[in-house]
């Protein structure tokens, strides 16, 4: 998701007017999950909530920026740090006043703030920048750029590497030394360390200099205490997708996945200390008047439901409505009944759906995009339909009593590619050498389609081509939005797919879509590839 600064509109204006009325918010803000936070100011714009920021607490903001500094360049890769959006924070944190902003920053464990700071500037030794004199009467020393931005505080030397942030860094540091003088001086050590010039090429300059092997250590920190809250990381994520895509032998269910195993295992090993972590108040939220402070929590989450910020407890799986229940009624059925037998481990079944969902948001994508985590605990409900209806042999009313919700994922998972994917990318080739258009562009770019796609199907991901399909709505518009779901590292199946074998609408969306989760909605899109040529060449 983009970081660029963002205005409200005037609704959302509303809104914050409404969190910021409301009362006791001093003692509320400490007590929200920092997810929550994370979630006001994503939706609002980080440099409208200044208030709220101000009213964090430092452990608050730490879980924030693991959240917050991070992003892949595109759904499923690994997420790199953003400095810029490091320097806006400094800016809105110092909108509360300098020395809160110092006193936040010195409460944080330093190697976020030194790996921020290094993105912006190098530091030194004020005696080592120092002009001096040499025998033969010359002035010589250090010198940076002429147009490099630079200033004293203490006994160092800083010189700006990006000017977005510089005024906001100064202030910064001049009040962590004023203040925080030890904070200021770890700060100003890490970040000398990492001011290092890259070395001379040798034998060995391949290796990450300073500052890089800095930056793999703050993310692999960060990676690490994600998955003790239950995160999974895009490259955990990416690996267990490629290899659930793999065919099980017929007749057998799938084995225990590696991956799986791992991350399980890690995070009951931590469950004790996160969950303490996660329970544990800052001593500011419990002081003063907790009753207050219930009823200001209790009215701030009324606002965000209002707003949809924050939305309602999703609805139980075994509560589905009317409609959902014939087409995922084989994963509510094995639910409720391990449900009613076991409820120590309908939990562990619960546990291993949200794995599911958390690894499609983390690793994977629909339609060029990140899931958004209703999206993704839908499908994953859908696609382990799915492999509950291809299990090997028949499935059994308690399937779910001996085989783990990871199986029946990966054999709906595997499905999906095997039935979808790849057939749909076999035929859509085989109609592209048939199809014939009398304008010269929309040929050329039919041709590049055919091309990229038979590389890309043979590379094992033919959804690498979902920009290159825009040239198929020239030729029929409803087609085209029904391959853009289908053609997809999650395929999905379009509404439109009846409007592409009757009377053409006037108006087709390639976002309004059904997760696949029955062998009969693969019926229909096999028919629908059957009908393809006609469709096209009309």
């Amino acid at each position: 998701m983009s970081h660029s600064i963002r205005r409200t509109r005037d609704s959302e204006a509303g809104l914050l007017d409404r969190i910021l009325d409301t009362p006791h918010l001093a003692q509320a803000v400490p007590r929200l999950p920092a997810e929550l936070l994370h979630r006001v100011i994503d939706h609002q714009g980080l440099e409208d909530c200044a208030e709220l920021v101000a009213l964090a607490t430092p452990e608050q903001l730490a879980r924030v920026f693991d959240l917050d500094l991070w992003q892949p360049a595109r759904p499923g890769l690994d997420e790199q740090f953003d400095a810029g959006r490091f320097g806006v924070w400094l800016q809105v944190l110092l909108e509360g006043g300098a020395g809160l902003a110092a006193a936040k920053l010195a409460a944080m464990a330093p190697d976020v703030v030194i790996a921020g700071l290094a993105q912006h500037a190098r530091v030194f030794d004020a005696a080592a920048m120092a002009p001096y004199q040499t025998i033969d009467g010359e002035l010589a020393g250090a010198r940076d750029g002429d147009n490099t931005l630079t200033c004293e505080i203490g006994a160092y030397h800083v010189a700006a590497l990006r000017d977005d942030a510089w005024g906001a860094i100064v202030e910064v540091l001049q009040a962590l030394q004023a203040a925080h003088n030890e904070a200021f001086h770890r700060v100003m050590a890490g970040c000398r360390a990492l001011s290092n010039s890259r070395p001379e090429p040798s034998g060995m300059h391949d290796l990450l200099d300073d500052r890089e092997q800095g930056m793999f250590d703050l993310g692999f920190a960060r990676e690490g205490r994600r998955e003790q809250q239950g995160y999974v990381t895009p490259a955990q994520a990416r690996a267990f997708l490629d290899m659930a895509r793999r065919p099980v032998s017929p007749g057998a269910a799938p084995p225990d996945n590696p991956i799986v195993k791992a991350y399980f295992r890690s995070l009951n090993e931590h469950a004790a200390g996160a969950a303490s972590q996660r329970g544990a108040l800052p001593e500011a939220a419990g002081a003063g008047d907790a009753a207050g402070a219930e009823e200001s929590m209790a009215a701030l989450v009324e606002v965000l439901l209002d707003s949809g910020v924050l939305s309602p407890a999703p609805r139980a799986l075994l509560a589905a409505s009317a409609a959902d229940v014939p087409r995922l009624s084989r994963m509510q059925d094995a639910l409720r009944l391990v449900l009613d037998r076991d409820p120590d481990l309908y939990a562990v079944r619960s546990g291993e759906l949200g794995y599911l969902a958390n690894t499609l948001v983390s690793g994977g994508s629909l339609q060029a995009r990140p899931f958004t985590p209703q999206e993704a605990s839908d499908a994953a409900v859908a696609i382990c339909n799915l492999g509950l209806e291809l299990w090997p042999g028949v499935a059994a009313a308690d399937v779910l009593l001996t085989h783990d919700i990871v199986s029946v994922f990966q054999i709906g998972w595997a499905a999906l590619y095997e039935r979808v994917s790849v057939p749909v990318a076999r035929r859509l080739i085989e109609v592209l050498t048939l199809v014939r258009s009398p304008d010269r562009e929309t040929q050329v770019g039919l041709n590049q389609l055919r091309v990229q796609l038979k590389k890309a199907l043979d590379a094992g991901a033919p959804w690498r081509v979902g920009a290159r399909l825009e040239v198929i709505s020239s030729l029929d518009l409803p087609a085209w939005a029904v391959l853009v779901g289908l053609l997809d590292e999650c395929p999905v199946m379009a509404a439109a797919i009846g409007a592409s074998r009757g009377e053409k609408p006037h108006r087709v969306s390639a976002t309004a879509f059904e997760f696949i989760s029955e062998i009969a909605q693969i019926d229909t899109i096999h028919e629908f590839l059957a009908s393809l040529p006609e469709t096209l060449r009309s």
